[in-house]
């Protein structure tokens, strides 16, 4: 699930956010506003039973998916694209 906020400028804070038990390991946000990094925006584990990471980014169109331990790609529910 992804959840947007406005900052001031021109800014956009994105939360990334999954459950905490699915999948298992670490989880990371990848995509083209972080040049795919693994591990530059890993999801933290909150007491609501989430994970969540926010970003904040500049007006754009991105793409991303999420990557997790041994190498597994997941896509969000929301779809792989933001236009901000």
């Amino acid at each position: 699930m992804i959840k947007t906020s406005k900052l001031f400028g021109s800014k956009t804070r994105v939360t990334f956010s999954l459950p905490a038990e699915e999948p298992p390991g670490t989880v990371s946000v990848v995509g083209d506003f972080n040049g795919w990094e693994p591990g530059k925006h890993e999801l933290q584990v909150r007491r609501n039973g989430t994970r969540t990471v926010s970003v904040p980014l500049e007006p754009g169109h991105y793409k991303f998916r999420y990557l997790a331990t041994d190498g597994v790609w997941l896509d969000d529910e929301d779809g792989s694209e933001l236009h901000l």
